[in-house]
C-alpha cells in the first residue's frame, strides 16, 4: 500500500512481479499496460464520468480468472466471467459475431463460467445478428457490458427515438400540459444545450435508451415555460398554501389529509402505490389535484427539483380501503412454486388480483404480483411469509 501511495499502481505491479523471471515480468507489464490503453479507449465511449469511475474501480479490484486463447495468449477477466466476456476481450467484432464457444476443445453454452487455465475458442458467423440483450445478465466485465450496450444504442436508434417520444408524451400528459405549449423551438434548444445533445433525435434516443429520464427533460422545458409565463394564479396559490395556518381536515374520503387545503382532489401515484403506514409527500399537479408519493419513490428526487410544488400530507383514520401494491419475487425454478405463493397470500388478509411468473435462461424465476392490502402492517406480514417459501431468495416491493 505504501508503494502504491508513493509511486502509483504501475510501481505496485512491478513490485509484485519482481520475483519472477525478467522475460515473464516484461510480458506481464506489457499485458497490463495494454489493459490500461484499452481502458482509456472505452472511456471515450462512456458519456457519464461517474459510470467510468465505478467501472474502473470494478476492473482494478475484482478477483480475476486467467484463461488462454487458442494461440496461447493469456486473458485476465473478472471472476465469474463467461465466454461472452472472453469474446469481447479479444475484439469487439468477435463479440458481436459470436454464435458459440469451445472450452478446452468441447462445445459449451456461451454463458458457461470460465475457470483458471481454460482454453477458449470463439465460434463466429459472417452474417452476424449482433448480441442479445440477455447477455447483459451474464457478462461480468464492465468493458463487455459497455460494448453490448453501445451496440444496442447504435443499432436500435430508430426504435429508441420512437420510445423516447412516447415517454415524453406520457410525461407531458401526466402533468396536464400539451406538446404545443412545451415544444417551442427556444425551449427545446435550452434542453439540448443543457444535456449536450446535437439534435432533438439524439435527445429522444437517449430517453428511449434509458440514459436520461423523460422527467428531467420535461422539468427543463417547464422551467423555460415558466420563465415566459409567470403563472400568477398558480404561484399565488402555492404561496398562500405555504403561509396559511396548517389545519388538518377532519375527514378525508381518500384517507389522506392535505395540510392547508379543504376538499382537495387527491390521487395516489401508480409509480409507488403508497399504503397507510408509508411515509408520504404530496405534489401539486396542474389541474389534477395533489399526487401522493412514498418518500422513497424513485421519482421523488425529480419532484424536488420543483420544491415549490411539494406540500405536506399525512394519513388519517377513515373507512377501511384496499390499496394496491406491486411485488417482485425472485427464486430458483421448481414445481409448485406459484401454488405455494398463492397459498401464502390466501392465508393472509390480502388479496392477489394479479400474478405473472417467468422462467429466465439461468433457471431462475421472476414472479410479479399485485396485492391488495389495508395498511403497511398487513403488507409486511405477507412479505415475511413469502420470504419463507422454499427456493425464494428475494422479495421486494417495487418503488
Amino acid at each position: 500500500m505504501h508503494r502504491i501511495a508513493e509511486f502509483g499502481i504501475a510501481a505496485h505491479w512491478a513490485y509484485k512481479e519482481a520475483n519472477k523471471t525478467k522475460k515473464t515480468t516484461v510480458k506481464v507489464e506489457e499485458d497490463k499496460l495494454s489493459w490500461l490503453r484499452e481502458t482509456l479507449e472505452w472511456q471515450k465511449e462512456m458519456q457519464d464520468p461517474q459510470e467510468f469511475l465505478n467501472t474502473l474501480k470494478t476492473e482494478l479490484f475484482e478477483d480475476e480468472v486467467y484463461v488462454f486463447t487458442r494461440n496461447g495468449d493469456i486473458k485476465a477477466l473478472p471472476k465469474g466471467s463467461t465466454t461472452i466476456d472472453f469474446a469481447y476481450s479479444v475484439h469487439t467484432e468477435i463479440g458481436h459475431k459470436m454464435t458459440g464457444a469451445k472450452i478446452n476443445g468441447k462445445m459449451m453454452p456461451i454463458i458457461t463460467k470460465l475457470n483458471n487455465g481454460d482454453i477458449i475458442e470463439i465460434i463466429t458467423t459472417d452474417v452476424p445478428k449482433g448480441p442479445s440483450r440477455d447477455w447483459l445478465k451474464f457478462v461480468q466485465s464492465s468493458s463487455a457490458k459497455n460494448k453490448i450496450l453501445q451496440w444496442f444504442k447504435k443499432e436500435d436508434r430508430e426504435e429508441n427515438i420512437e420510445r423516447g417520444k412516447e415517454a415524453l408524451q406520457r410525461e407531458i400528459k401526466r402533468i396536464g400540459m400539451t406538446e404545443n405549449a412545451l415544444y417551442k423551438q427556444e425551449y427545446i434548444k435550452e434542453a439540448l444545450d443543457r444535456y449536450k445533445f446535437a439534435n432533438i433525435d439524439d435527445m429522444y434516443a437517449s430517453v428511449g435508451f434509458g440514459a436520461l429520464s423523460a422527467g428531467k427533460i420535461i422539468s427543463k422545458l417547464l422551467y423555460e415555460y415558466r420563465k415566459e409565463h409567470e403563472e400568477e394564479n398558480l404561484e399565488a396559490k402555492i404561496e398562500e398554501l405555504a403561509n396559511k395556518k396548517k389545519t388538518p381536515v377532519k375527514n378525508s374520503k381518500s384517507g389522506v389529509i392535505v395540510k392547508g387545503i379543504d376538499n382537495c382532489l387527491v390521487k395516489f401515484s401508480k409509480c409507488c402505490n403508497p399504503v397507510p403506514g408509508d411515509e408520504i409527500i404530496g405534489y401539486i399537479t396542474k389541474g389534477r389535484g395533489v399526487s401522493i408519493h412514498r418518500k422513497d419513490c424513485i421519482n421523488v428526487k425529480e419532484l424536488f427539483e420543483e420544491e415549490e410544488r411539494i406540500i405536506d400530507v399525512e394519513w388519517c383514520e377513515t373507512e377501511k380501503a384496499a390499496y394496491k401494491v406491486d411485488i417482485e419475487l425472485k427464486s430458483n425454478d421448481r414445481d409448485g412454486l406459484v401454488a405455494d405463493i398463492a397459498k401464502e397470500v390466501n392465508n393472509s388478509k390480502a388479496k392477489m388480483p394479479l400474478i405473472n411468473s417467468k422462467v429466465n435462461k439461468d433457471r431462475t424465476v421472476t414472479t410479479e404480483l399485485t396485492l391488495e392490502v389495508e395498511n403497511l402492517d398487513e403488507l409486511n406480514k405477507v412479505l415475511k411469509a413469502l420470504r419463507k417459501i422454499d427456493s425464494v431468495y428475494e422479495v421486494t416491493r417495487k418503488k
